[in-house]
């Protein structure tokens, strides 16, 4: 006798009483049991949850076109698969992030949700699989080894296109700090020693341009992750599935996701490849090092106050000690920082993952979902963390800028082609052993007028490519 508040459901290893309320049924009920891994459970990755709905729909409807689903139960899967795509029942998807069976479980409490909904719609009781089954409808013509991949690819195109839109809202703090600083002057460095002049404007467009050539990579990126293997099946073979299936399944989701989903040439390659899925992890790899680089920058600019850099000032966030008053910490560099290293370890795990694949399965693309999931997400934070909460409130320290040129051996560098490389070193030297600026040596030995100094040492003339003086002219 089943315990009151509870259902009886049937599988491959006997019987189990499921919660009444639960649209998800025995095989999640095991997942979740088997799987406690995390605690987090695919409900957290919303876009995953809607992709699954989206190619339950898709394949519903192309049965039906195919006569293999009678209408009222194709209409009853379409209807609770909008409901899923529109939000609800979220809750109901339980399974945790990383299991076993190469994303059976997922695909599994996908069929379970939405066939106890459309039960429901059809005005029969969650579990009367009779009616409306999850194996034999709602996953008919379909294995976890197609839909699960190319749920994973549905989902994470749209997170690509939300971390570009976020990296171009970043990318456009720093073109405005470019504008804005154009006119300061300021040293460049190699090697943490000064090198030689730059404005500060052209420091920023630096990263602008950095995070631009990456929408391109995340774009390109893109374009792979649309080739799908939707209507393989379980090795590639297509067996269960309608000979036109896998065109009209693939046109069918098309439409549904709104995504330019292609049917990949041969569907027994692409159900054992993950390669688009390295790709994408290099390239997210890739923005998280130079975010980090930036980041890195932004912290070394800004350090100080008084016994550091102290170029720039980033807006205050926090209190940054406990014990030390008035200390503020770079703290939204730093949380940027963090999201780097973790992106550059979840490149390693895909790397890791996607080589283990043995023969014509992966098994290991829950790992992959989950590494490049938590990549796109927090990359796609930290951007907005950083436009808002740092880019936009940069400061310049105007004033400690023009010192340090003035004050530096590095402006030398400017006077090569006027006074000679050898009469520069020795220069160099003499400024740094006293102390002294390189201008007030230059005018002390003769080797330059005051005239000619001022001339060369204006900052649009240090800044920018100029045309190298003549041996008459550096004679004259």
């Amino acid at each position: 006798m089943t315990n009151p508040g509870f259902r009886l459901e049937h599988d491959l290893l006997g019987d189990r009483e499921v919660p009444t309320d639960a649209y998800f049924g025995v095989h999640t009920l095991r997942a979740r049991e088997n799987f406690d891994i995390t605690g987090i459970s695919i409900a957290v990755y919303p876009d995953l949850i809607r992709a699954l709905a989206q190619i339950k729909q898709a394949a519903a409807r192309a049965n039906q076109k195919l006569g293999l689903l009678d209408a009222t139960r194709a209409d009853a899967i379409v209807a609770a698969c909008r409901e899923v795509i529109d939000g609800n029942l979220h809750e109901h998807f339980v399974v945790d992030v990383i299991q076993g069976g190469a994303g059976t479980s997922t695909n599994m409490n996908a069929n379970e949700v939405i066939a106890n909904r459309a039960l429901e719609l059809l005005g029969h009781a969650r579990g009367d699989y009779t009616k409306l089954h999850p194996n034999e409808h709602v996953n008919m013509s379909q294995s976890t080894n197609d839909v699960y991949p190319t749920a994973l690819k549905l989902a994470t195109y749209v997170g690509i296109f939300r971390l570009i839109d976020a990296m171009a809202g970043l990318r456009g703090a720093f073109e405005r700090k470019a504008v804005e600083f154009a006119d300061v002057l300021k040293m460049g460095r190699t090697q943490l020693q000064d090198a030689v002049p730059m404005t500060l404007g052209q420091e920023f467009s630096t990263y602008a341009v950095m995070l631009g050539e990456d929408e391109a990579r995340l774009q390109e990126a893109a374009l792979l992750i649309r080739e799908i293997n939707l209507g393989a099946t379980a090795i590639g073979t297509g067996i269960n599935a309608h000979p036109d299936y896998a065109p009209l399944v693939c046109r069918k989701l098309a439409e549904i996701s709104g995504i330019p989903v292609v049917t990949a040439p041969n569907l027994v390659e692409a159900t054992q490849d993950c390669g688009s899925f390295v790709q994408l992890s290099g390239v997210l790899k890739r923005v998280a090092v130079k975010l980090s680089k930036v980041c890195n920058d932004l912290r070394l600019l800004s350090s100080g106050p008084r016994a550091g850099f102290g170029e720039i000032n980033l807006p205050p966030r926090q209190a940054g000690s406990s014990i030390m008053p008035g200390k503020v910490n770079p703290v939204i560099p730093e949380v940027v920082n963090q999201v780097a290293f973790e992106v550059i370890g979840n490149d390693m795990t895909v790397t890791f993952a996607a080589e283990a694949g043995q023969l014509q399965l992966n098994a290991f693309e829950p790992i992959i979902a989950h590494s490049l999931f938590k990549s796109v997400l927090h990359l796609t934070n930290a951007c907005h963390a950083l436009a808002t909460h740092c880019v936009e409130g940069i400061t310049a320290n105007r004033d400690a800028l023009r010192e340090s040129v003035a004050r530096s051996i590095g402006i030398v560098t400017a006077l090569n082609p006027y006074i000679g490389y050898a009469n520069a070193t020795e220069v160099a030297a003499e400024a740094h052993a006293s102390g002294r600026g390189v201008a007030e040596i230059v005018l002390e030995r003769g080797l330059m007028n005051a005239a000619q100094l001022a001339e060369v040492l204006r900052p649009e003339v240090l800044t920018r490519p100029q045309p190298i003086p003549t041996a008459s002219a550096r004679a004259a």
